[in-house]
């Protein structure tokens, strides 16, 4: 189709999302509404709550990241790792809740947020990119770990952040890190970020749905604030789960600006890093993909685990993107696995 045959359809399109966004509204909003409601009466784990006192680590671009640590406790053994969590896209340090909680005391931890996400400072478009969020772990990890062994744990875009980092500082990965866990992320070709018709028309139309959306944005932000809570609840999760839950991942989308979600699309999208995992190869490892993981599918984490000989792959049935929610006990369980294996194996290099 050509050029002004795109503008045309897109413009049909634009105009039908605006009227079906008004007539869905209603509806959605009554969801978000219940499912809040019912959240608030049952059985919640106060999401998000947890905190410690917050610093900033300053980028190399001057970008203000935000930063907490959990101390562990004393007696924690000498050499103990420090790990090191890392958020995916449109969330924020919270959504590490579970991990946190289970973890807390035991091992010394760093929590972040990334550029423009969360806390942190808004990037230039320039800088939303994923080899600078290798940068900014890089800076992090300087400020908060600056000596000692580190565990690396990224989720979707926060996997990406590590395979980023590897690639730019494969000596401080050969030097400093014993083990690394990739949950629901990909090493490269993501394609359609959406599933079915409206993700292969999105991919084909990117550039030119990104531009008129940006001329648009009070449709972008009724849009989301109609329909983002279903969304949520399809894409995030496998199966049913505590209203909590999906009322939390709500909320750290929609606390994340539409114009951040247009600026790191292209980064991901041309995400290639198949070739940084061998920094990792040689290390304790774990895989986490979700069965039915409808943002980056299961093909994704298996392609990661056969590039790092020493990862175990925990395939979770019936599980969605935010696994670490989702399925957190298992989750935790498998982590715990790979922290007694890089203990075990530090003892028997020393």
């Amino acid at each position: 189709m050509s050029g002004p045959g795109w503008k045309r359809v897109l413009g049909v399109s634009v105009a039908v999302a605006g009227a079906t966004a008004a007539a869905a509204a209603g509806g959605f909003a009554a969801q978000r509404t219940l499912a809040s409601r019912r959240a608030s009466r049952g059985d919640v784990d106060e999401l998000g709550s947890l905190r410690s006192d917050p610093h900033t680590v300053v980028a190399d671009d001057g970008v203000p990241l935000h930063v907490e640590v959990d101390e562990a406790d004393r007696g924690v053994a000498a050499g103990t790792p420090t790990l090191v969590f890392v958020h995916g896209y449109i969330l924020d340090l919270d959504c590490w809740h579970f991990q946190r909680a289970a973890l807390r005391g035991r091992y010394r931890m760093v929590f972040y947020d990334q550029r423009s996400h969360g806390r942190s400072g808004r990037s230039d478009a320039a800088h939303s990119t994923i080899d600078q969020l290798g940068r900014d772990l890089a800076a992090v990890l300087t400020h908060d770990a600056a000596t000692g062994p580190v565990v690396l744990i990224g989720h979707s875009m926060g996997g990406m952040s590590m395979m980023a980092f590897a690639e730019q500082f494969p000596e401080v990965v050969a030097e400093r890190v014993v083990g690394v866990a990739f949950l629901a992320t990909s090493s490269g070709g993501v394609g359609q970020l959406l599933p079915g018709a409206p993700g292969r028309l999105l991919d084909r139309a990117q550039p030119l749905v990104v531009a008129a959306l940006a001329r648009v944005p009070w449709l972008v932000e009724t849009g989301r604030r109609t329909t983002a809570f279903a969304m949520t609840k399809q894409l995030a999760f496998g199966g049913e789960v505590p209203d909590s839950y999906v009322v939390f991942v709500d909320q750290m989308i929609a606390r994340t600006p539409s114009d951040v979600i247009w600026e790191f699309f292209p980064s991901v999208r041309s995400h290639r890093r198949e070739r940084a995992l061998a920094a990792y190869a040689d290390l304790p490892g774990l895989v986490v993909g979700g069965e039915l993981d409808h943002v980056l599918p299961i093909s994704h984490s298996e392609r990661i685990a056969q590039a790092l000989p020493r990862a175990r792959m925990l395939l979770l049935e019936g599980t969605g993107h935010m696994a670490m929610l989702e399925r957190h006990l298992e989750v935790n369980a498998a982590i715990e696995e790979l922290l007694d294996e890089a203990a075990a194996g530090r003892r028997a290099v020393s």
